[in-house]
């Protein structure tokens, strides 16, 4: 079963207000499931289908002060999924789309940038080669 999020967690996530959610839900912009008590949920589908066009608006020049500056252009705007930590070293994983990128950083630093499942984060890809591959 897909992960269901409340209005007010969906709004933190996509880093809007509580009531600006709640009119997306009401115009059809944002599909819910309603419980048996009728509250609505939103499926984590409809929070990555959203999500950049929440984060990220306008030239990339503009958003970026969202974030620490910084001089690297293959940037992946995405959504925390999952926190692994063993020992030294964490595994985020980050969903894009529906695509998943897996970073492995130091615990240190999960600790630091407070990281946690579901907040918004970008992976700044920095590589010497980018290789193009076909499917079969």
């Amino acid at each position: 079963m897909p992960k269901l999020y409340t209005p007010r967690e969906a709004a933190q996530v996509l880093g809007v207000s509580y009531q600006a959610l709640k009119q997306w839900i009401y115009n059809g912009k944002l599909k819910s499931v309603q419980t048996p008590g009728g509250h609505h949920r939103i499926p984590e589908a409809e929070i990555d289908r959203l999500l950049p066009r929440s984060s990220v608006k306008g030239k990339p020049e503009k958003t970026r002060h969202m974030f620490r500056r910084v001089s690297g252009r293959n940037q992946l705007t995405g959504r925390i999924t999952e926190i692994k930590i063993s020992g030294l070293l964490a595994q985020i994983t980050l969903a894009v789309g529906d695509q998943r990128i897996t970073s492995i950083i130091t615990a240190d630093a999960v600790r630091e940038l407070r990281l946690k499942s579901g907040q918004i984060a970008i992976a700044l890809v920095k590589s010497t080669e980018v290789m193009i591959v076909l499917p079969d």
